[in-house]
């Protein structure tokens, strides 16, 4: 018998997995087609279903498509969790955070170049995904700021502001503006320069 208070994992619904289905087909129809034709008669066709079960699913097409948007930065979420929340000192885990941003980015735009500029337009399209998404970066970011502080390792006034403006100084290293930039020649010396350089800054007190 299993003791007391075993948690069991509880495996995704019907509807979870049919909503899963027909994301991943909509990335497909995205990556073939374009956002500009893909539609969702293209989503049905790809599962082989009419369009109605998936409007039961997702009511219009702009809600299909926000929930495409946001399906790819939880993916980088995700990731980042696990070191905002690690066990390496403060200092490793803000080199580490910045640097698995830039390798899920440039994992994307290099492996994937047709969805990952469908997910630049798309994201054009719903500012406020984006938003919630940088949002939910710099909170993350915020939290192994405000460790470091609190271990003496970091001097941050405040770790919020501190940790916005690590957000935008790394910005070559994520924004998709500078995705060509990327692949090129010297871009990892410059990220560690980058890198380094943010973390001597907080290392002698001189954060924002």
């Amino acid at each position: 018998m299993p003791p007391p208070g075993t948690v069991y994992a509880t495996a995704p619904s019907s509807e979870t997995r049919t909503a899963e289905r027909i994301l991943e087909a909509t990335e497909e129809v995205l990556r073939r087609h374009g956002p500009a034709k893909a539609t969702v008669v293209d989503v049905a066709r790809a599962l082989g279903v009419s369009h109605g079960s998936v409007y039961r699913h997702f009511r219009t097409k702009a809600a299909l498509r926000e929930a495409v948007t946001k399906r790819w930065p939880d993916r980088t979420s995700q990731r980042l969790a696990g070191i905002a929340a690690g066990d390496g000192t403060p200092e490793e885990r803000l080199r580490a955070w910045p640097a698995a941003l830039f390798e899920a980015k440039r994992h994307k735009a290099g492996d994937d170049p047709e969805l990952f500029a469908t997910s630049s337009v798309l994201a054009g399209e719903n500012g406020e995904a984006v938003g919630e998404h940088m949002a939910d970066l710099t909170v993350r970011l915020t939290r192994i700021v405000a460790a470091g502080v609190a271990s003496g390792t970091f001097a941050a006034t405040d770790p919020a502001v501190t940790a916005r403006a690590v957000f935008h100084a790394t910005g070559r290293f994520h924004d998709p503006f500078h995705a060509r930039e990327w692949h090129g020649p010297g871009i990892a010396q410059e990220f560690t320069a980058v890198a380094d350089l943010v973390v001597r800054g907080l290392r002698a007190g001189a954060g924002p």
